[in-house]
């Protein structure tokens, strides 16, 4: 996400709307990078990429410059994400629950494998579907995007403890699949 000036901030904020324009141009590669790695679905990441600009525009008058502009951002992205991706979850454990024509059984897969980055992007995003919103927002923002356990509290706006354990979860979580596998 490219730097952007406290001055187009307050521009947008009074509601030029070439300057949240500007804005938008800037920073909307960041936010959906960061909806798609928390709801691993790009469907999902481009409708929680437009939620977080509605949220953006309705509250730029709101910010206070009492943290960076990116970091502002940033927790309205993952919020938004996470919020999105426990209500898909939700609803895909209700769907399970009450569909009986839906089973657990995978056809063998008898294509042949893509590169094995390819490869390894599914299993990813197959080991990241099996955890719950909470836990997959947690890994992603320690392991993916690198933030030390107080960033992730201050964006998830959790305890640092509440960081700790989901994490730990998490990788238990992972560990016992590979296990499996």
């Amino acid at each position: 996400m490219s730097d952007i000036s406290n001055e187009l901030i307050i521009q947008a904020a009074d509601g030029d709307m070439a300057a949240f324009e500007a804005i938008y141009k800037a920073s909307s590669g960041f936010v959906y990078n960061i909806a798609l790695k928390v709801t691993n679905n790009r469907d999902d990441a481009d409708e929680v990429t437009q939620d977080v600009f509605v949220k953006i525009f309705n509250s730029l008058k709101s910010f206070g410059f009492r943290s960076s502009f990116k970091t502002w951002i940033y927790r309205i992205a993952a919020n938004t994400a996470i919020n999105h991706a426990k209500s898909a979850f939700r609803h895909r454990r209700s769907k399970v629950e009450y569909d009986p024509v839906i089973h657990d059984v995978q056809a063998p897969d008898t294509t042949k494998l893509e590169p094995d980055t390819e490869e390894a992007r599914d299993k990813v995003a197959r080991l990241l579907d099996a955890l719950d919103p909470d836990q997959r927002a947690v890994l992603v923002l320690r392991e993916l995007e690198e933030l030390d356990y107080r960033a992730i509290a201050d964006t998830l706006n959790i305890n640092i403890n509440t960081v700790r354990s989901r994490l730990k979860r998490a990788r238990e979580k992972l560990i016992a699949l590979a296990r499996k596998r």
